[in-house]
């Protein structure tokens, strides 16, 4: 795997890091810094991911769900009157996030994992509402993805370009990858 971009980033961070039970407080003292990863899934294979990334890291997971799940009309790219179809022309459209799953205070993580699947080459609107929503003004933020045959690149890049204040390093797709994968990634990370 890519590692070289984030080997830096994670020398400062310390072994210990919190549950990935979104309700479990974190043990680690006030100077050890914190993870969270933050994901996005529609069909939940990005879900699976997160969940398996949240324990490789000993991080906590947090979902990101709109106000109005999506069904699998919505979903239906093929349509171009969809819901996900019209969003994603639409690069002002900020899908509303669920209020029962808000607010989520970021101030005490220093780094956030935040997935999604890809659409339309770029990551889905509502982590566009996800970023606006959070204050990730110094935080080291680590896209992830997975995909049906789209790289992660072009949507790093735009969301570097739609947010070039923030701190956002390369992004991995995180396709068909197990536990130890991710652990020995999450290892590389560290050193």
């Amino acid at each position: 795997m890519k590692t070289s971009l984030f080997t830096l980033t994670f020398a400062a961070l310390a072994l210990t890091f919190a549950s990935c039970n979104p309700t479990t407080k974190n043990t680690a003292t006030s100077d050890q810094p914190r993870t969270l990863v933050a994901c996005y899934s529609a069909t939940g294979t990005t879900m699976a991911v997160a969940q398996l990334l949240a324990q490789a890291a000993n991080a906590e997971l947090y979902e990101i769900q709109p106000e109005a799940p999506y069904t699998d009309a919505d979903l239906n790219w093929r349509d171009s009157l969809s819901r996900s179809s019209v969003e994603m022309r639409d690069a002002d459209s900020r899908p509303a996030l669920d209020p029962a799953k808000l607010p989520i205070d970021v101030a005490a993580y220093d780094t956030l994992f935040i997935g999604f699947p890809i659409w339309w080459a770029v990551a889905p609107r509502i982590i566009n509402t996800f970023i606006e929503a959070a204050d990730l003004k110094g935080k080291v933020i680590i896209p992830f993805a997975t995909s049906g045959g789209s790289p992660i690149e072009p949507a790093t890049d735009a969301l570097r370009a739609s947010y070039p204040t923030l701190n956002i390093l390369d992004g991995e797709l995180l396709n068909d990858i197990t536990f130890e994968d991710l652990s020995e990634w999450v290892d590389e990370l560290r050193q």
